[in-house]
């Protein structure tokens, strides 16, 4: 038997795909199952995308790229947080990455040494917990509830700041809440961070998925943090795994002789391709895309509320909502078993996302179509009387 890190040990399975092996299961028994588990955009690739990928295949530009990333794809990011978010980024700044999962390997690997402590709310998605430990690092989960509107403050902050700690890793818009860091909050938490020599870390793969006021980028606040940004979400390119970073000047060098050593490049052929995610026409279908989620969102939270599924806080971004389903049960695992096997509908329960509460909730993913949605609403409903 080979020896392994102890620190697998520390690395938990994802529940929500457990639920989603045993939905399958019963639809290969041919049962009907509304999916509202996973995080992933029932829209896929815009026209112009997929285009653009057999162009270059059939081009044959298939060979490695440069470590952070094309030239051009580089810039078309920057010119992207210049016309939505309003933001100046040099391109240089940009390391293209193989995911969001990866831009986050690569930045533990940059910035957390064994043993140290990185901050982070609870509820939060579990991979950004996971990859600390892999890093060697100690994520320290922060009971963050409805008041805080789960997301991490500055006084969280002040209290839990130790010798041991490196820095903090928040998501606005975050999973599994679908709630959002407010811009003077966010700025009062980089000012404690700083002022302590630690890191922030934003991820903002949502963020082109926010539905009230303006969406705005914490690079508007701070250019000392590292942003973490994906094409999966707002641009619903999940499996074509291309995400990327921005990082100080200063530290390009690092991530770019990490990027070399870890991972050589990204995948060329989805580089390419992403290029067409920033035509006018493609920004057109992602717009209406969001709007489509939106109204998703405010056809469910009427619906949850009168069924008992209460939502302490509104989410205003992402595609999911985080329910507090203790008027059913006090357990939400068993709670998201009986949906399943009852009513035919598939929710992750919240012990996913860290132990603070979570028992008490469950996270569904409106990224499926309005009418099925519309279906699990009724099969609740039966169920739930």
């Amino acid at each position: 038997m080979l020896r392994l890190s102890p620190r697998i040990a520390r690395i938990a399975p994802f529940y929500a795909m457990e639920v989603v092996k045993q939905a399958a299961a019963l639809q290969a028994q041919g049962r009907d199952i509304v999916q509202m588990s996973i995080g992933e955009p029932d829209f896929t690739a815009v026209p112009a995308v997929v285009e653009a990928l057999e162009r270059t295949a059939r081009e044959g530009r298939t060979q490695y790229t440069e470590a952070v990333g094309i030239a051009p794809l580089r810039e078309a990011i920057a010119s992207f947080y210049q016309t939505r978010f309003g933001v100046a980024v040099d391109p240089s700044r940009i390391i293209v990455t193989a995911g969001a999962s990866g831009a986050l390997l690569l930045a533990c690997t940059a910035l957390v040494d064994a043993g140290a402590q990185v901050l982070m709310p609870d509820p939060t998605y579990p991979a950004n917990r996971h990859i600390v430990t892999a890093a060697g690092g100690e994520p320290v989960l922060i009971p963050a509830g409805p008041g805080d509107r789960f997301q991490l403050a500055a006084d969280h902050i002040r209290r839990h700041w130790t010798p041991r700690t490196a820095g903090v890793i928040v998501a606005s818009p975050g999973n599994p809440t679908g709630t959002s860091i407010a811009p003077d909050a966010l700025a009062e938490l980089i000012r404690e961070v700083r002022g302590r020599q630690g890191f922030t870390l934003v991820d903002e793969i949502y963020l082109g998925l926010s539905y009230e006021g303006n969406r705005r980028s914490a690079l508007a606040l701070a250019d000392d943090l590292i942003i973490v940004n994906s094409f999966s979400k707002y641009f619903h390119m999940t499996g074509w795994r291309l995400g990327w970073l921005v990082v100080p000047p200063q530290l390009v060098s690092v991530f770019e002789k990490l990027a070399q050593n870890l991972v050589i490049c990204p995948s060329t052929l989805a580089q390419h391709a992403a290029l067409a995610c920033f035509q006018p026409e493609s920004l057109d279908i992602f717009e209406a895309r969001r709007a489509a989620f939106r109204q998703r969102r405010d056809y469910l939270l009427p619906e949850f509320e009168r069924l008992g599924l209460t939502v302490p806080v509104k989410p205003d971004g992402a595609f999911y909502i985080y329910s507090d389903v203790r008027a059913h049960a006090a357990d939400s695992a068993a709670f998201a078993t009986r949906l399943l096997h009852e009513a035919g509908v598939c929710a992750v329960p919240g012990r996913d996302f860290g132990t603070a509460e979570t028992a008490s909730y469950l996270r569904f993913s409106y990224a499926t179509d309005l009418a099925r949605l519309q279906e699990g609403v009724a099969r609740m409903e039966r169920l739930l009387g």
